[in-house]
């Protein structure tokens, strides 16, 4: 943490999560790892790190919060931010929907019952109509949502792991899959094998939580960056961005994270979640054991005492 941020960090918050740390932190694995994304198998299960950033600019953060990870299906939420940002008319949602999924992330039964319309941007099918549409506007989606971020975070480093990319694109049967089922119902627009790189890269993007809790700002800050930054999107945008992460931001366990934590947020298998604290902060916390829902075991609990100690959440 630089002499600069340290100065301006509220005491208690700082004290606040290097006890969460010490308490959440685990002393042998918890939960698992995703056997099914090559690279994420490597990460070390004793990992927690954990970052609060203020709309006034401040952040503090404890344990291993300066560390990259994949930040995975986090990106889902950013690109969805950087599609509504291009695209005032929001023709996105004549193509997916804004609904809680009831089913896993990679669904194939819930895509065919429902005439390849997802049900809402952060399941992987609902992502993969979020990229195509970044494909046709902007071209090349995954360097559009790294740049995105690094404008975001203010962090020029932030880049694709390109080795970890190609290592989950041979692993990708199951989004293939999905992206065959939306081409073959028109919900594709741009060739299957295009848009699956381009969002199997912008999953592979590597932040840590310190770039992820400013890079999400805009999200508790009515749709305005960094300060002194130019705003990210209009408020109404925000609020329904918010109130889709809400409802779906962890898959079919949005419900449970909305009981135990009452943020609205976002998670990846690589184990981070991004929760937002409306008008007032943004939490980035990582822990590579994930639950059955595949969402991190420690962060959920340490989110749940975070808002418990403080009564930040919005209920």
């Amino acid at each position: 943490m630089s002499a600069l941020l340290a100065a301006g960090v509220d005491p208690a918050i700082q004290a606040l999560l290097d006890d969460l740390v010490e308490t959440h932190r685990p002393a042998s694995p918890v939960g698992r790892l995703p056997d099914s994304i090559p690279h994420l198998a490597d990460v070390d299960p004793h990992a927690f790190g954990i970052a609060v950033a203020s709309v006034d600019g401040t952040i503090a953060s404890a344990g291993d919060a300066e560390t990259p990870f994949s930040i995975q299906s986090i990106s889902k939420l950013f690109s969805l931010a950087l599609a509504l940002g291009k695209d005032p008319q929001e023709r996105l949602w004549e193509r997916v929907l804004r609904e809680p999924s009831g089913t896993a992330f990679n669904s194939l039964v819930q895509l065919e019952a429902e005439a390849g319309i997802p049900r809402n941007p952060f399941i992987n099918a609902g992502a993969l109509v979020v990229t195509d549409f970044l494909v046709e506007l902007l071209g090349d989606a995954a360097g559009s949502v790294v740049g995105f971020l690094r404008d975001l975070s203010g962090s020029s480093r932030l880049a694709v792991d390109e080795n970890a990319a190609q290592a989950e694109l041979t692993k990708s049967s199951r989004n293939r899959a999905l992206a065959n089922f939306l081409a073959g119902f028109g919900n594709l627009h741009n060739p299957v094998e295009s848009v699956l790189e381009h969002y199997v890269r912008h999953c592979s993007i590597t932040m840590s939580c310190r770039e992820l809790a400013r890079a999400g700002l805009f999200l508790a800050n009515g749709g305005e960056g960094r300060p002194g930054g130019a705003s990210v999107l209009p408020a109404a945008q925000t609020k329904r961005i918010n109130s889709v992460l809400l409802t779906c931001g962890m898959y079919d366990a949005a419900g449970e994270f909305a009981y135990r934590v009452g943020l609205p947020g976002k998670s990846g298998v690589g184990g981070g979640i991004l929760a937002v604290v409306p008008g007032r902060y943004t939490v980035c916390v990582w822990s590579p054991g994930l639950d059955a829902k595949g969402n991190s075991v420690a962060g959920t609990a340490a989110l749940a005492e975070l808002t418990a100690r403080t009564g930040w959440s919005i209920f």
